[in-house]
């Protein structure tokens, strides 16, 4: 199955770690606080939400900077003060947009599921029978696994995840998110034949077992973690066959 790369992870791979692509940074209200069905509560915890053209810019530094430092050294090793210094910025700034480090963390893990959950909708779009949507989300798998051995930003934050319950919390309401639509996928290649509640605990299942697929895949050699990748593949494609089956 060939490996393709969505053209919206190639523009946050291109132009910075997690950075939003110009779709979803256009979206009227991309920044603004949008409640639990959209991005986190960690929009909340900002104490100065970016409404402006230049208040946005200046938080995209800051997370670009962050991002090339937890690339370079790792979350834990980061300090308030270097980002500031880095983004330029003066610590004052820095702490009316991000609080602690925590929060700045999860504005990029926001930014990643924000684009998980548009590439996903994306590749699921167009569904319309079995063999295409096995297809399709065995790319997504694929892609996933590409982009988590190739952003070290995405690996250090999601290695952390059980440790961090606002981490945990996100997971899960991304997975939820994603799970929604395999499930709308999976009743459009039915003819609307099926119960979405049912359905879609299933696919619950997928998303959130797959998040946890991938951490344990990046965190063991490569060779094992490709063969771990592809037999969550094959037992992923086998629950999908059966649920698209009329």
């Amino acid at each position: 199955m060939p490996n393709v790369i969505n053209p919206h992870i190639l523009i946050v791979k291109s132009f910075g770690p997690l950075q939003a692509c110009e779709t979803c940074a256009a979206m009227p209200g991309y920044f603004e606080d949008k409640g639990s069905n959209a991005l986190s509560d960690n929009v909340k915890k900002m104490r100065r939400a970016p409404t402006q053209k230049r208040s946005r810019e200046r938080v995209d530094t800051i997370l670009k900077v962050a991002c090339e430092l937890i690339s370079a050294h790792g979350s834990d090793a980061i300090k308030m003060g270097e980002v500031a210094e880095k983004a330029g910025v003066s610590i004052g700034s820095l702490y009316q947009y991000f609080p602690d480090k925590a929060s700045i963390i999860h504005a990029l893990a926001d930014r990643y599921n924000a684009e998980s959950l548009h590439c996903i909708e994306e590749a699921l779009a167009e569904v319309s029978s079995p063999d295409a949507l096995l297809a399709a989300f065995g790319r997504l798998i694929d892609t996933y696994y590409e982009l988590f051995l190739a952003e070290p930003v995405i690996c250090d934050i999601w290695t952390g995840t059980q440790a961090d319950k606002t981490l945990r919390d996100m997971e899960m309401e991304v997975s939820r998110a994603n799970a929604d639509l395999l499930a709308k996928a999976i009743l459009r290649v039915r003819s609307n034949d099926g119960d979405f509640t049912t359905i879609a605990a299933r696919c619950l299942l997928i998303m959130y077992s797959g998040e946890a697929t991938m951490r344990l895949a990046i965190a063991v050699p490569r060779p094992e973690g490709r063969e771990i990748v592809a037999s969550y593949k094959r037992m992923v494609g086998r629950e999908l066959a059966e649920m698209a089956r009329v």
